[in-house]
């Protein structure tokens, strides 16, 4: 079998004039290898991949990071060999929104595979990423922490017969167990009776292959904080910001997958220094919790007390126009340019 080659694309400096200072004198760069490690999608262009949590826009990351690093290169990782000869280079830092692979019908999650070899990387481990995506399990997980969450339980279609032998009361908010970007949130996600309760769960299970969580409804503010470890203490920088989403027909306000797909919601400032502080605290004590490292964001909302409580979490956000990006831009006054600089550093500091 004829393994495909790594594509593996160069900074090169031909043809190109690079900044001067003014006594004419090349910037000096940090002598670092850093491999922006992508996998190939042979799907539509940005399609959603399960084994990866951040779509990179690389050629635009490499130009980045090429001008303070000596050393930056684009790798595409085919087959396990390309795999192997990426640990063999030991790069300074492997910057990548890859999950995991598929090798011979088995998973080989990147992070950790880089750790047995210390090399250092962005974003979180598997443990945590499991922890984040597993709806349940964050849940579960921020009980034990004394962190607020609504009240939950997991179902699948058949297993409630009667109102009565449902554990919390209405209104109710289900949403698949598995899944980010609010896949299988719509308008009937917040159900009030029992019919719309078993049509919902069912719709769940088939539409997205998934048991459902149920929690109890909060009706208030939604947020999300965006979480930055310092690269030089590992402190936790937290970076909160509202969303506001309008009324749909039946007057809730659903951030649900369409609202998202289509950008339809508003990014506003967290401006009450009181809610501010409760959402910082909650969310960092949420990412701890979870084991996040390096980067992440903490979704909360409020119940009609104004009380917050930790909805989920994304260990690998998007860094693109999401929420985590606007989060840098709204509370840091960061650049895209910026924000990419600060995720190396914190890799690379991780040494």
């Amino acid at each position: 079998m004829i393994r495909k080659n790594t594509i593996k694309k160069e900074i090169s400096v031909v043809g190109k004039i690079l900044p001067l200072r003014k006594n004419n004198i090349l910037p000096i760069k940090i002598i670092k290898t850093i491999e922006i490690v992508i996998v190939p999608n042979f799907g539509e262009a940005n399609s959603h991949q399960d084994n990866v949590g951040i779509i990179l826009e690389e050629e635009k990351i490499l130009k980045i990071l090429s001008k303070r690093y000596k050393n930056v290169s684009i790798t595409e990782i085919n087959c396990e060999q390309d795999l192997e000869e990426l640990v063999a280079r030991k790069p300074d830092l492997v910057f990548s929104g890859v999950k995991y692979f598929f090798f011979n019908n088995r998973k080989v999650w990147l992070n950790d595979y880089l750790e047995m070899f210390d090399i250092p990387y962005i974003a979180s481990s598997k443990v945590a990423l499991d922890n984040e995506s597993n709806k349940n399990r964050a849940k579960r997980l921020m009980q034990k922490a004394k962190i607020k969450t609504a009240d939950f339980f997991i179902t699948n279609p058949g297993e409630y017969l009667d109102e009565a032998l449902i554990p919390i009361k209405f209104p109710l908010f289900i949403k698949p167990v598995t899944g980010g970007d609010s896949r299988g949130i719509d308008k009937n996600s917040i159900v009030l009776n029992f019919e719309s309760f078993a049509a919902k769960v069912l719709d769940i299970k088939v539409e997205q292959n998934s048991p459902s969580l149920v929690e109890t409804y909060l009706s208030g503010k939604e947020y999300s904080v965006g979480i930055f470890e310092d690269s030089i203490d590992g402190s936790l920088r937290a970076m909160p910001i509202e969303i506001i989403v309008k009324k749909n027909v039946d007057g809730h306000c659903i951030l649900d997958f369409d609202v998202k797909k289509n950008d339809e919601e508003k990014v506003i400032p967290v401006t009450d220094i009181k809610v501010f502080n409760k959402l910082s605290k909650l969310a960092k004590n949420s990412f701890k919790a979870l084991g996040g490292k390096s980067l992440g964001r903490i979704d909360i909302k409020m119940n009609h007390l104004g009380i917050p409580h930790f909805i989920e979490a994304n260990l690998m956000p998007g860094l693109r126009k999401g929420y985590f990006y606007r989060s840098c831009v709204i509370n840091l006054g960061m650049s895209y340019e910026d924000m990419i600089f600060s995720i190396a550093n914190t890799g690379l500091s991780s040494q």
